[in-house]
């Protein structure tokens, strides 16, 4: 028997023993027997998540799953071992702008045609490959065979679905190994350490003649074609009428055109080799759970449908609110289709009875009406414009900018001392009013109560007061949020009336913490315009809306480039002229309240990352599904995402780590951590992410004086610690305690898994800053 052997691939299993040994979380592997021929070992190589984003790349291949065996060492080896690449996976590759040579002026440079665009779908990848020329292996991205405790793997699944195929088109395994062997492939890529695939035109061939499912495929000649045919579809979320995910594009590296070159961000690849990126679309997904809320909503209103209180965030697309319309006719004539829609059942059924309904002329013509509908129209005299924010959100400066640029009348909730500070505020609105025809309403109007107050005081007036919001929807994950806000509030310092930076005790960051669980979101028809804001953006940017919003609305005129930067100095430089006396600050360290614990917020959806791949992905045991669903039923979802690193109840005997996660909570901008969410794992009464490839996050925007500090933490985090972490996603009961959740992630890692199921999330990232928290 001939084995394919060449030495750039026994130099690249060299290199990748020698980098586990000398940093063994960089890179690990696992050995397993080959089912089909036990005598044969099949070593399995992971890297870590994290580093394939470094540049430069500190792995010797950016695969991203590998399999080798040893080869027996001939007498002309010279006592050096030889290796085989058994399977090889795509090198990993990235979304637009999620790394510097994935963005489209990049891009544009570096590729050339031509781009061939296949359907990005979820699901495990299987990997089948020769180990002769009658035997296969199938494996899935880094296992292979049986593992205890589980009834059947992924990569036993993969073999049955093989299996399936090959006999319908009256193949053998043994023919396939024959082909592989041959030609030195494996299904996904080829056997060797450079990236190379086939052209799409031999893949076809292939899946037809094997029996294999084709991937629908475009090909186009230009990067901007590319971006243009994408730019088009995310718009709908839909190519040939099915819902997609997002496209993997198939390209390769060229010299940069016209010789120009863009330092740092080539693609890490020669010239000439293959390059895959993709181009991913939060839709039809994100379109989907708002139309779940909003139904859930609308099944729990008492009295008329038509007074539900649906949250504007929810509403941005037409196609939402065209599917509100048509809901409630459906549940007013069919109740009974939602009669268990609150439990997670018919969800699917209902959405594609409004799919297939938009497809009727009747749904056409309502998406045409909905797209065309003007704004509304009403008379009004005066206008209020009212930020919807919490503390960070920056509503004050971009007050302040609107204010300076439009002389619009302003008064700030937080200049207002005296004990009725309520109804003081709303009379100051209303005075204004009387010599202003726009005021802004300067408070954070996070309750409904606050709006509701200001809509009443101006009911009566002739003609109607409009209320204008300026929106900072409160729609991703809290942890988010709170780093944001949190480093603002931080970064003014004492350069506000009553909430301070609190160096000490992060008082500030408990404040923030209150308004973001109290916030109550901005409904339709609350007010009689919504502008949504940003939270992400700059104050430039916040402000540039903001502008651009009262041009539209109001009618003011817009106001040049200039104007509007001097009247963003003019709001960053702002000081409030009144400041509540600040209270005396206890510096004792035995005043100072004490954690329960210290845990790491991850920045993290769990609703939209496990529910994404409950949806999506094609093999998901039923019992994680359904314990899924009475979750998300239930309202068993963890609200407050954390990943505890030591708890109070350790002590003493974890006094150091407790010490070392005491410093970066008291440091002022604290480190933040990167982390890979490797596996959702359930039994009947709690379901956890397993938490891996812990790092310190070294982006530029984030590195600074803590990345000493934040570095030794990681460096002194112990395998027993680190063999813990987890993130709670919920539990069956409120009897069921969080913490159970820790004895299932620990008893899965370590093998026993006997009822315990799992479902990998490919490789998700999350980040996430320490954090002494008391509940």
């Amino acid at each position: 028997m001939i084995i394919h052997l060449r030495p750039e691939d026994s130099q690249l299993i060299n290199d990748l023993h020698w980098l586990s040994k000398k940093s063994p979380k960089l890179v690990r592997s696992t050995v397993y027997s080959a089912p089909s021929d036990p005598s044969v070992s099949i070593r399995s190589w992971k890297m870590n998540e994290f580093k394939y984003y470094d540049v430069p790349s500190p792995f010797p291949t950016l695969a991203r799953g590998l399999f080798s065996r040893e080869l027996p060492c001939g007498d002309d080896s010279e006592g050096e071992q030889k290796y085989q690449i058994v399977a090889r996976g795509y090198d990993k590759f990235f979304n637009i702008g999620e790394v510097p040579w994935t963005d489209w002026s990049t891009l544009s440079l570096y590729t050339g045609p031509t781009y061939t665009l296949s359907l990005k779908s979820n699901g495990c990848i299987i990997f089948v490959a020769p180990i002769s020329p009658s035997k296969l292996i199938v494996t899935s991205k880094h296992a292979l065979g049986p593992m205890q405790g589980v009834s059947e793997t992924h990569s036993e699944v993969g073999h049955r679905w093989l299996k399936k195929h090959l006999e319908e088109k009256g193949k053998t395994e043994e023919q396939l190994a024959s082909k592989f062997w041959e030609k030195n492939w494996t299904t996904i890529a080829e056997t060797s350490r450079e990236f190379h695939t086939m052209p799409t035109e031999t893949v076809d061939a292939f899946a037809e003649e094997w029996g294999f499912i084709r991937t629908p495929t475009i090909t186009l000649n230009l990067i901007s074609e590319v971006k243009s045919f994408t730019d088009n579809i995310a718009k709908t979320g839909k190519w040939n009428g099915e819902a997609l995910e997002g496209f993997v594009v198939r390209t390769h590296i060229i010299d940069p055109k016209g010789g120009s070159t863009i330092r740092n961000i080539r693609p890490p690849y020669p010239t000439g080799s293959s390059f895959f990126f993709k181009v991913k679309f939060d839709e039809p997904y994100m379109m989907y759970r708002d139309w779940r809320e909003v139904t859930k909503i609308l099944l729990s209103t008492k009295g008329s449908l038509n007074d539900a209180k649906l949250p504007k965030s929810k509403l941005k697309r037409k196609e939402t609110r065209l599917y509100v319309e048509w809901v409630k006719k459906e549940i007013r004539h069919n109740p009974s289709a939602f009669s268990e829609y609150s439990k997670g059942k018919g969800i699917i059924a209902t959405r594609e009875r409004f799919l297939k309904w938009m497809e009727t002329d009747d749904g056409k013509k309502g998406l045409v009406v909905e797209s065309e509908a003007p704004p509304a129209t009403a008379e009004f005299g005066k206008t209020i414009i009212l930020p919807v924010a919490i503390p960070g959100c920056g509503k004050t400066a971009v007050s302040v900018a609107l204010t300076s640029l439009f002389n619009f009348g302003h008064t700030q909730s937080d200049d207002i001392q005296a004990k009725k500070s309520a109804s003081l505020f709303i009379k100051n609105v209303v005075n204004l009013l009387k010599h202003h025809d726009v005021v802004i309403a300067d408070k954070n109007n996070h309750l409904r109560q606050h709006r509701d107050s200001l809509r009443e005081a101006v009911a009566k007036m002739d003609p109607p007061v409009r209320l204008l919001a300026l929106n900072w929807s409160l729609d991703r994950p809290q942890a988010t949020i709170h780093r944001i806000c949190g480093d603002r509030v931080f970064a003014r310092g004492d350069n506000h009336q009553t909430l301070r930076a609190d160096t000490l005790a992060k008082a500030h960051e408990d404040v923030i913490w209150q308004f973001i669980r109290n916030s109550e979101e901005l409904v339709d028809k609350e007010v009689d315009v919504s502008i949504e804001m940003d939270i992400d953006d700059t104050l430039e940017q916040a402000v540039d809306r903001a502008v651009a919003a009262c041009v539209r609305i109001l009618g003011v005129r817009q106001p040049g480039a200039e104007e509007i930067d001097v009247a963003v100095r003019k709001a960053r430089s702002y000081a409030p002229q009144k400041k509540k006396p600040q209270e005396e600050k206890k510096n004792k360290k035995d005043e100072q309240p004490t954690p329960r614990y210290f845990g790491l917020l991850p920045e993290v959806d769990l609703v939209n990352v496990v529910g994404k791949h409950m949806e999506n992905a094609s093999d998901v045991p039923e019992n994680g599904k359904a314990f899924w669903d009475a979750l998300v039923a239930g309202h068993r979802i963890t609200v407050r995402p954390h990943i505890t690193v030591v708890h109070n109840k350790s002590l003493p005997g974890a006094s150091e780590l407790w010490e070392r996660c005491s410093q970066l909570h008291r440091m002022a901008i604290p480190p933040s951590f990167t982390f890979t969410l490797g596996h959702l794992v359930w039994d009947k009464r709690v379901m956890a992410i397993t938490v891996d490839d812990f790092e310190l996050d070294n982006s530029p925007d984030i590195h600074s004086s803590a990345g000493q500090e934040g570095s030794e933490f990681v460096s002194k985090l112990s395998e027993e610690v680190r063999n813990s972490l987890h993130i709670t996603v919920g539990t069956s009961d409120p009897d069921v305690p969080p913490f159970e959740a820790k004895a299932l992630v620990e008893a899965w890692r370590f093998g026993k898994r006997s009822c315990i199921g799992s479902l990998e999330l490919d490789g998700l990232t999350a980040r996430g800053r320490m954090k002494g928290l008391f509940s």
